[in-house]
């Protein structure tokens, strides 16, 4: 026997031990210092904590132990754990998930963004890390490791890449949207293009039209520049058209931002008709029309653009890489009419002086790498998959889906009658299960029965035991 490879082996297993052993702990002390455990609360038994964090007892035996050895917190035999009589200074560093924050636009966020992997999160917006093209974005990364000084250490021009706004201008033809590379800006993500959108077109005060429900940080942005948000319910084919002209009529706004191909929480489809629709009433009004398309590569067949049937004339295309490539790699664009480009590249270097060179040179080189389509593909297939496991899963609590979306990651689904999804998703975040509650993404606040679920973020069964105890089932 190669007692070498033995003793690497026994190294190798003793360090994945203390990982374990670590992440327990913390976890313990982010509750503590989110005053989620307050000084004097038992903790979990070791049996329970144990199949929360997914763990052995012994290690959470050694956790408490430890934790018990730093004074955080107390054994008491016979009785259990519990938190020590004074606990440290709060640490904003440290802060674990607020349980009482309330269920505003931008609660998912804080609780996606701020909580460790101890968290299971289907609530959240962005595909599981094991499902990017890791070995497409390890190549890319070594191929700019041997790039010339200006890749690796200068400014990129206004616009940004060329390459790459020539590649995303071969691409949005394949949607049947025509812009050339002069009319395309690249940007620092999706996020930052609807920004430099709404500081262009819109002053403190205007209105601006969104769907109902609407992406969340559509609301939250909106908010951030001081905008009057008007709401009109979205149906199965788009926005309910009788409804989108009442409200023009009322409220003349300026934007309306939306996205036209699997539309976020819904994962529905705008229809042509409603497309020409909304195009004639948005001439009628002087209506600009900001289409966010960062859900493009998801799609089985091409859904209908604004943009494409519109021509860059009212309708701002915008999209980004963070939901297929990587949302470390920070990289998004906007396409539109050339008389507005120079008014968004001097907005873009008074607030963000210039775009990152290196994101847009590994976005070009893994879109160029072979792999990629490959990598749509499989993604494509795996979703679909997870849609009909999570579909099923949800029915057996009595959760039903809107509708059943072509493609993507997002069900938007019912909750069985007399559920408030927000007190839901409360109960299940103590459990440490990030959910997405429908009055998040709902400026009349309509949607309190509903809850968005990430078909790609809902495999663990861990879930849905959780969810079914917070519905009370």
């Amino acid at each position: 026997m190669d007692m070498t490879a033995v003793h690497m082996d026994e190294q190798a297993d003793f360090a994945g031990d203390r990982r374990l052993v670590t992440r327990v702990m913390e976890s313990v002390r982010q509750k503590i210092a989110g005053r989620m455990l307050a000084p004097g609360a038992k903790l979990p038994s070791i049996r329970r904590f144990a199949e929360t964090m997914g763990v052995s007892k012994s290690t959470v035996v050694e956790a408490y132990d430890r934790l018990a050895a730093e004074g955080l917190i107390q054994s008491r035999r016979g009785s259990g754990f519990y938190v020590g009589g004074r606990t440290a200074p709060l640490s904003l560093s440290e802060l674990g998930p607020r349980l009482d924050r309330a269920i505003d636009p931008l609660w998912v966020s804080r609780q996606s963004l701020e909580t460790d992997d101890s968290f299971l999160k289907p609530g959240c917006g962005w595909l599981p890390p094991s499902w990017m093209p890791e070995g497409a974005m390890r190549r890319g990364l070594r191929a700019l490791a041997r790039a010339d000084d200006s890749a690796l250490a200068d400014y990129a021009p206004p616009l940004g890449l060329l390459p790459l706004r020539q590649l995303l201008s071969r691409r949005m033809s394949e949607h049947g949207v025509e812009a050339a590379p002069d009319q395309i800006m690249l940007t620092e993500s999706g996020t930052q293009a609807i920004d430099l959108l709404c500081r262009f077109l819109i002053e403190p005060g205007d209105a601006v039209l969104v769907d109902d429900p609407c992406y969340f940080n559509f609301r939250a942005l909106l908010r951030a520049h001081r905008a009057e948000v008007v709401s009109v319910p979205f149906t199965p084919t788009g926005p309910d058209v009788a409804l989108f002209a009442a409200a023009l009529t009322e409220h003349r706004p300026r934007l309306y931002l939306t996205n036209s191909a699997l539309h976020n929480p819904t994962g529905a489809t705008l229809s042509p008709v409603t497309a020409h629709r909304l195009l004639k009433l948005a001439e009628q009004y002087g209506l600009t029309i900001l289409e966010d398309d960062i859900f493009a590569d998801f799609e089985l067949e091409p859904a209908p653009r604004l943009a494409a049937f519109d021509g860059l004339n009212r309708v701002v295309h915008i999209g980004s890489f963070s939901k297929t490539l990587s949302a470390a790699g920070r990289c998004g664009f906007i396409a539109a009419r050339r008389d507005w480009i120079e008014g968004l590249i001097d907005l873009k270097i008074s607030t963000a002086f210039a775009g990152g060179a290196l994101s847009a040179e590994l976005v070009l080189g893994v879109l160029k790498d072979g792999t990629y389509r490959k990598h749509i593909d499989s993604l494509r297939e795996r979703l679909s998959r997870a849609m009909g496991e999570t579909s099923a899963r949800l029915a057996a609590l009595g959760v039903t889906p809107w509708i059943l979306p072509r493609a993507g990651m997002f069900l938007w689904c019912r909750l069985p009658d007399g559920l408030e999804a927000a007190g839901v998703a409360q109960r299940a975040l103590a459990e440490n299960i990030v959910l997405a509650p429908g009055n998040v993404f709902s400026v009349s606040q309509s949607a309190g029965g509903f809850m968005r679920f990430n078909v790609a973020q809902s495999a663990d069964p861990r879930i849905y035991t959780a969810l079914a105890a917070a519905m009370g089932r």
